[in-house]
């Protein structure tokens, strides 16, 4: 028995399966942050799959509905959440819009694309939660026009340190469908990573700067 919920453990196994998350201890990922990691997680593969982006798309819905109530508008962080975020304002029958990471330079120069306006709540969606930060600048954004963000929601989250400490900071509800831990027990039930892997996955996870610091001495 274990301490997940079914949909937790049932949305690992679906990415393990499609292959959309890669594991490399001997040759770690660099992400956008310059962190050193033995994990990728790319979500947009799971668009390419319509039983698993249905499953999601519902998860999606029923963890608002559960633990935020229907909010006036859902809202996508672009790129990884726009798709998501599409599908889900389409089955609550609700408006889209999204953020991008920085303004147009040109055209109307917007940061938000589509219709929001002062008052209106929203949940904001994510396909993917590493550090938070790119998360969390999209929230701010649409703070800054007023808008009521009642919380983010994304498929998976690395379960960092860093980003928990980020997003109570900025006092903003972060729930995800699956995450770090459901899939570590999804891949060891399935013997899917060696044991040393595992050691060194969880490693990572407590402090991902000293880990990556340990590769590049090697």
């Amino acid at each position: 028995m274990s301490n997940f919920k079914d949909s937790e453990l049932a949305l690992a196994g679906f990415l393990l399966q499609i292959k959309a998350i890669k594991i490399n201890v001997v040759h770690p990922f660099t992400w956008a942050s310059g962190l050193k990691s033995p994990i990728y997680c790319d979500n947009r593969v799971t668009l390419s799959h319509p039983m698993i982006r249905t499953f999601i798309r519902q998860e999606f819905v029923n963890s608002i509905l559960e633990k935020f109530e229907k909010p006036e508008i859902i809202v996508g962080v672009a790129t990884g959440g726009i798709a998501q975020g599409a599908l889900v304002a389409e089955a609550l029958g609700l408006p889209f819009a999204y953020v991008r990471p920085e303004a147009k330079t040109h055209g109307l120069g917007n940061k938000i694309e589509g219709i929001v306006e002062d008052g209106q709540s929203a949940i904001v969606i994510e396909d993917l939660i590493s550090t938070g930060g790119s998360s969390l600048k999209a929230v701010e954004a649409l703070r800054e026009k007023g808008v009521i963000v009642k919380g983010l929601t994304a498929i998976f989250t690395y379960g960092l340190p860093i980003a928990d400490e980020k997003f109570k900071k900025a006092n903003c509800h972060l729930q995800t469908l699956t995450n770090f831990d459901a899939l570590l027990f999804k891949a060891s039930e399935a013997n899917y990573i060696a044991k040393s892997d595992m050691e060194s996955l969880m490693r990572w996870q407590m402090d991902p700067q000293a880990w990556g610091a340990k590769r590049e001495n090697f």
